[in-house]
């Protein structure tokens, strides 16, 4: 008799363990402890890990919010895992999601443009499916050959050379119509500086590049000189984030340091700034600020940025900045959700991003297995 009691005792006491312990949230810890984001685990068969090259992208912030809510209301399980801008911190977590039985992966590489990046993934990958976007995997074409020699992969971002063709159509439109107001020194022509925000990055390359070639020819047209860079001893033509973080802090940092040579006093002022992203804008929007311009009844500067964040529509508002490039995150997010949703119908990449139908969506020309995010001017107008 005692020796069942003893045995009843002993079973309450393990139900008793068992109902206090703790649930299995699921949730995936990154190589430095972290934990990533869990989503809902709904009736879909597919596990998604999405890899974040940085988490406090402001541009990506807003689509991740996007993509996880879309992905919550498909009921589609996932997680999101942060790299911290070290590629291989990310490698490492593809690997380990792989491992923990993710067979979808949603990849915002850390090094943009490198195709050799990019084959590391896959090779990692084999048969699961993978979905790059926002960040390059190739420059000058070499995403192309990636994406034909693995079938199960595709790209979902932007066509690099719109953003910065839409940018120099508004900058040399702006100027003509008020030339005589931003030429602070009267000499006929506009000085610039330009704000880079990544060394060998396709989105930065042509928003250097053609947001000044693009501008430069409705001056001309217009009978106006060209623009000129501020600095005549760099021959770049722009100042980049060393970091690589497109940042505000940055592009403060150089403004302020630009004014100590090149002021009003001086009569060589930057009359206009172009930025690669609007975070670099708020950093140069805050030195202008701080010299007493583009606040309140002040001169302004004109500003021009990428990306149409909250914080730059309030800037344009405010009439302290002058115009974005709307970097579509909603739209970024709903193709990204769409395509997994079909991927896990089960069609191919290819077919996932053709089943995609919304006017802000296209197929690239060259490759199938790219779909583009349409860009838009925005002045607040």
């Amino acid at each position: 008799m005692k020796k069942i009691i003893a045995l009843l005792l002993a079973l309450v006491m393990v139900l008793a363990f068992a109902a206090c312990a703790p649930a299995d949230n699921d949730e995936t810890a990154a190589p430095d402890g972290s934990q990533g984001a869990e989503g809902t685990q709904g009736n879909s068969d597919l596990k998604v890990s999405v890899f974040w090259y940085d988490e406090s992208d402001v541009y990506l912030s807003s689509v991740r919010s996007e993509l996880n809510e879309q992905l919550d209301a498909l009921g589609i399980a996932y997680d999101d895992q942060y790299a911290g801008k070290d590629q291989a911190r990310q490698l490492d977590q593809v690997r380990s999601a792989i491992t923990g039985g993710s067979n979808l992966l949603v990849v915002n590489v850390v090094t943009s443009g490198s195709t050799d990046v990019a084959e590391q993934i896959l090779e990692a990958a084999g048969d699961i499916p993978v979905v790059f976007f926002n960040r390059s995997i190739g420059n000058d074409g070499q995403d192309v050959t990636v994406l034909n020699e693995h079938a199960n992969s595709c790209f979902i971002g932007t066509d690099a050379p719109e953003a910065g063709h839409l940018q120099g159509q508004m900058i040399g439109e702006y100027l003509v119509d008020h030339y005589d107001e931003v030429d602070m020194n009267g000499d006929g022509v506009i000085t610039y500086a330009m704000f880079k925000g990544e060394e060998g990055n396709a989105e930065a390359i042509y928003r250097t590049q053609y947001a000044v070639e693009d501008a430069d020819k409705v001056l001309t047209e217009a009978g106006k000189k060209p623009l000129q860079y501020f600095d005549p001893n760099n021959t770049d033509k722009y100042q980049v984030d060393q970091g690589g973080a497109w940042s505000a802090a940055a592009a403060k940092e150089y403004m302020d340091t630009n004014f100590v040579t090149y002021n009003e006093a001086s009569g060589n002022m930057i009359e206009l700034v172009i930025c690669n992203n609007d975070g670099m804008a708020e950093g140069a929007i805050a030195s202008l600020q701080g010299q007493g311009y583009n606040t309140g009844d002040a001169h302004v500067v004109p500003v021009f940025g990428v990306d149409a964040t909250e914080n730059a529509i309030a800037l344009i508002a405010d009439g302290a900045m002058t115009g974005t490039v709307k970097q579509d995150a909603e739209g970024m997010a709903k193709a990204i959700a769409g395509t997994i949703g079909a991927l896990a119908e089960g069609k191919t990449p290819v077919d996932a991003l053709a089943a995609q139908d919304d006017p802000r969506f296209s197929i690239a020309t060259d490759c199938a297995s790219k779909l583009y995010v349409a860009y838009a001017p925005y002045t607040g107008e």
